[in-house]
């Protein structure tokens, strides 16, 4: 597969000298070019059955790449309802909010269907969260029951949260009491457990996100939202391809809790018999060997670990790496730069972006490859039954192909509401369902999508426009450099001047100066980073972007 910028089309200025088929010019609303997609229409079909309902010869289910413990498709479904089974005998019944505050793990899908079995919902936190979070989105959403790592177990029995402790693998860890509440659910003992009437529009998930603005919402997630992910995502990319989707190994390190993870490694890939690896923690140093020693064909990645891939397997055996089909990264922004050093590194290896938002249970767009087209660039082509709209954030008028402006979506994934928060779902979904996404995009003549952080992330010097994404690449670029962000800072002669904040290698005597010298003899004058801040980590949401409101906060606060 051979490597060049014409990979990388341009869209700055539109193009379109007809308009498609798949662009309605009276209602300015964009279609997918894809043909639609028959969802299941029976009104009680709740998402377990739906998932298990699919016939396949996956043999290997999930993973555990540390202990190599694996769970087989046939036992999986078993064990969702001896889980069920357990948890039924708790006490836990239909519309009963259950907390996952756990980092991924074998045990995770299995607990998830074993609530949604019960008609019950599921709301996931990251286990890095502190307690006043926690209990914050605990009365938020009236959580009940909670599974957990056994170092929380006391702190949510304080918060009035009946909490088991989960093991990390399924040797349940036996000689630990205090996974005897885990074992005894799991175990088999109580019978089957009654199913609920399950409507698709009941909710199957509270899932948090900041949104396009504010503070951290409770997204409500139904049966139906996750059945359509399912058809439109998952399971129509797989059919975009002629090898078996049960011969695939998926290596899991996107956070379950996060919708993207969840969503792939939770839900839609078990519809198919893929192979889940899982990896509790990301571990750079493993990485190449994880992916070696199970034959991973599939890696869904956020950027800075696509940039970590990228890194590794420039130092690797000429046999390592070679079971990866394709590498897809989504979540943020990526620069061409990014993009180009992964290609050039894995040339063998198919690599698309996406597009989706927890407030579309991840359902956006997605790329598409073939051996006569290329596009690494684009997000993607519009997810089938999916519509869009290109708005001018400033007279709110529908743009055509060809311009830039703010996405908006409408299709069966969209959320239902954000939990306790009327007005903030008023704001996002308008009367006819069109979710505001707040990321401003461009519809190409082939219906392929752009996402610019531009202009959302702008920095603003002197009248030009400079997009952090560039300089973060530069920066990272730097072999004593782990890790940066951009942003701006205000100045009364320049209107504003990129700040970087690096994450310097351990150890390493590089100087604020030397940061910006080697940044300016690689850009241009104008987007020469102005000051440098030197951190230990880079602010991050679960999901891998970059938390740019932190580092504005910290320049208001000390620069």
């Amino acid at each position: 597969m051979a490597t060049s910028l014409n990979f990388f089309p341009e869209t700055s200025e539109p193009k379109t000298t007809h308009l498609p088929d798949w662009y309605s010019p009276e209602t300015r609303i964009y279609s997918s070019t894809y043909s639609s997609i028959s969802l299941p229409t029976d009104p009680f079909l709740d998402v377990v059955s739906f998932i298990f309902s699919h016939q396949h010869d996956g043999v290997t289910a999930l993973i555990d790449s540390l202990s190599g413990y694996s769970i087989s498709y046939s036992k999986l479904l078993p064990l969702v309802q001896s889980m069920a089974s357990g948890l039924h005998h708790l006490g836990v019944s239909q519309g009963d909010v259950v907390l996952l505050l756990l980092p991924n793990s074998v045990h995770f899908p299995i607990i998830f269907f074993s609530v949604l079995y019960l008609g019950a919902i599921v709301t996931t936190m990251n286990p890095l969260s502190n307690m006043m979070e926690v209990k914050k989105q605990i009365v938020d959403c009236g959580v009940r029951f909670a599974f957990t790592l056994l170092e929380n177990v006391d702190k949510l029995q304080k918060l009035g949260v009946h909490a088991i402790g989960v093991p990390e693998n399924m040797d349940l860890d036996s000689e630990k009491t205090g996974f005897l509440s885990f074992r005894k659910l799991i175990g088999g003992q109580f019978g089957k457990a009654p199913r609920p009437v399950i409507r698709q529009q009941d909710t199957a998930a509270i899932m948090y996100s900041s949104g396009t603005t504010g503070v951290s919402k409770g997204v409500v997630l139904t049966h139906g939202n996750f059945i359509a992910m399912t058809e439109l995502f998952v399971r129509f990319e797989a059919s975009q391809y002629e090898y078996s989707s049960s011969k695939n190994v998926y290596l899991a390190v996107l956070p379950m809790f996060h919708i993207y993870g969840l969503s792939l490694f939770v839900v839609g890939l078990l519809s198919l018999g893929s192979s889940i690896v899982i990896m509790r923690r990301f571990d750079a140093s493993e990485l190449v060997k994880v992916i070696d020693d199970y034959g991973v064909t599939h890696f869904p990645v956020v950027p800075p670990i696509l940039t970590t891939l990228t890194m590794r397997a420039k130092h690797v055996c000429e046999n390592s790496l070679q079971s990866l089909k394709q590498v897809s990264c989504g979540a943020a922004p990526l620069s061409r730069k990014t993009i180009l050093d992964f290609v050039q590194a894995l040339p063998h290896v198919d690599f698309v972006q996406g597009y989706g938002m927890t407030e579309s249970t991840a359902v956006g767009t997605r790329g598409f490859n073939n051996e006569k087209h290329h596009n690494y660039s684009s997000i993607g082509l519009l997810a089938p039954n999916m519509q869009a709209k290109v708005v001018d954030w400033n007279s709110d008028s529908s743009l055509p192909p060809g311009f830039h402006g703010e996405l908006w979506l409408r299709g069966p994934a969209i959320m239902q509401r954000y939990i306790n928060n009327v007005e903030a779902t008023n704001m996002t979904i308008d009367k006819d369902g069109w979710l505001r996404t707040g990321d401003i995009v461009c519809f190409d003549e082939d219906g392929y999508l752009y996402l610019s952080d531009r202009l959302k992330e702008i920095i603003k010097y002197k009248g030009y426009q400079i997009a952090p994404a560039d300089l973060e690449a530069v920066l990272i670029s730097h072999p004593e450099i782990l890790d940066a962000a951009v942003t701006s800072a205000a100045d009364e002669v320049c209107g504003e001047i990129p700040v970087a904040f690096v994450v310097r290698r351990h150890g390493c005597t590089l100087t604020k100066g030397a940061v910006i010298d080697f940044v300016a003899n690689q850009v241009a004058p104008y987007k020469k980073v102005r000051r440098v801040v030197f951190t230990e980590s880079i602010p991050k949401s679960a999901a891998g972007k970059i938390l740019r409101k932190e580092l504005k906060s910290f320049i208001s606060s000390r620069l």
